[in-house]
């Protein structure tokens, strides 16, 4: 209901058709969290494939300098040691960002492989957000469950109804 009363609050201030400006976008703060719990839970890339620089030893294995190594999304993301309680969702996480240690949030790779289109998606996300919920309301019409095979899919697809909210200006 936070990130509902912020795009309220921002689509009261607007007129009638008026877009949203680089300012509004950076008002929404929590609704940002809420998007970066989504893709901590739900991240849109399986994972990659990185070559190891030099000999790693880990768990009492060596991966050898040159071998490729595959590193999976949501595994990283759903590790109880860098997320206490990695299945709730919380979007509190992310109220500071700088406390999540490097390489540990990827939803969109990391480093001098990040997807370059990361700022782009960050505002057609943010974008995305504020029309649905003021636009529309929202009914989730059953409960559901999510199978991962291999990405997180609803077991009974999303089911959903949406109606037209009265405008707010």
């Amino acid at each position: 209901m936070v990130a509902l009363a912020e795009q309220e609050e921002i689509a009261k201030g607007k007129l009638l058709g008026e877009p949203l400006t680089w300012e509004d976008l950076s008002k929404m703060k929590y609704t940002w969290r809420v998007a970066n719990e989504t893709l901590r839970r739900f991240p849109p890339i399986f994972g990659g494939f990185r070559k190891a620089a030099t000999d790693i030893e880990y768990d009492g294995y060596v991966i050898p300098k040159g071998w490729q190594i595959f590193w999976v999304t949501s595994m990283t993301h759903m590790d109880n040691n860098i997320f206490p309680e990695p299945s709730k969702f919380d979007p509190s996480r992310f109220e500071n960002q700088a406390s999540t240690p490097p390489y540990c949030f990827v939803p969109f790779g990391g480093g001098a492989r990040i997807c370059p289109g990361y700022e782009f998606a960050r505002v057609e996300i943010l974008v995305a957000i504020h029309y649905l919920v003021t636009k529309f309301s929202w009914k989730l019409l059953s409960d559901n469950s999510f199978s991962r095979d291999p990405m997180p899919t609803p077991t009974q697809g999303l089911l959903i109804e949406l109606s037209p909210r009265k405008q707010l200006s």
